[in-house]
């Protein structure tokens, strides 16, 4: 079994030998062992490891999602399910904007040709970029909602601090709980998560998933399905 010093272990997984220093430091990644003159050493086991903690990483989870998932029963399903996802992810967009250059070759044709443009392609083109941007909408809708809530909570909170008035955080305050509520909602009714053990897609009870550790790709929930509990996938979605 080969073993691995720190700079060559850096090297096959395409990092710098302080990103492998820093992972030691996290508790993500333990040298096997020492050399003779106390270098540290790696083994394949801990290279497959550090290869599975930079995937995990490029899909964005933190490295304390990443030491979570490192530590479930099944890492490598999670990590599959999320390659998975981000493929299907990259298929759509592919397709979507296979389908808008169709659409604005279609109708750069037809002007050059001179004909009258057709209403219907840019109806088309237009159908084509909402359902591309469908998923960052949502995300999108929710920020809007959430910046003027923060804004005016902290203003009535600044007001009655310094000020000393007190009643505009108090008028405010219902108007900021159902802003919070719809924007709860929202999220909830418009997202599902995929199970890496049996591969169902499941929306939680509210409350697991309101308190749930999550990244910005993943959740730990319990699937309502066959029970498993650890790191489960987001997905946008309104139907299981």
């Amino acid at each position: 079994m080969s073993d691995y010093t720190t700079g060559e272990l850096a090297r096959l997984c395409g990092i710098t030998v302080r990103t492998v220093q820093f992972y030691d430091a996290r508790g993500l990644l333990h040298p096997s062992g020492l050399s003779e003159g106390g270098r540290r050493l790696y083994s394949e086991s801990d290279l497959r490891k550090m290869r599975m903690i930079c995937a995990l990483k490029t899909l964005g989870l933190s490295l304390d999602a990443i030491q979570g998932v490192l530590a479930s029963e099944h890492p490598e399903k999670v990590l599959l399910l999320l390659l998975e996802e981000q493929e299907r992810r990259i298929g759509d967009e592919q397709e979507t904007l296979e389908r808008q250059k169709r659409a604005v070759d279609t109708v750069r044709e037809t002007i050059r040709s001179g004909q009258m443009l057709s209403i219907e392609s840019i109806a088309d083109m237009d159908r084509m970029m909402e359902e591309a941007k469908k998923l960052k909408r949502l995300h999108w809708n929710m920020i809007w909602l959430a910046v003027p809530m923060t804004i005016l909570e902290w203003t009535t909170i600044l007001y009655w601090i310094f000020k000393g008035v007190w009643w505009p955080f108090a008028v405010c305050m219902p108007l900021v709980i159902v802003l919070g509520i719809v924007i709860l909602k929202m999220y909830y009714q418009n997202t599902l998560y995929i199970c890496p053990e049996c591969g169902a897609r499941f929306r939680p009870v509210f409350r697991e998933m309101f308190w749930a550790r999550h990244t910005p790709k993943a959740r730990f929930l319990t699937c309502t399905k066959c029970g498993y509990h650890g790191w489960c996938v987001e997905t946008y979605g309104k139907e299981e």
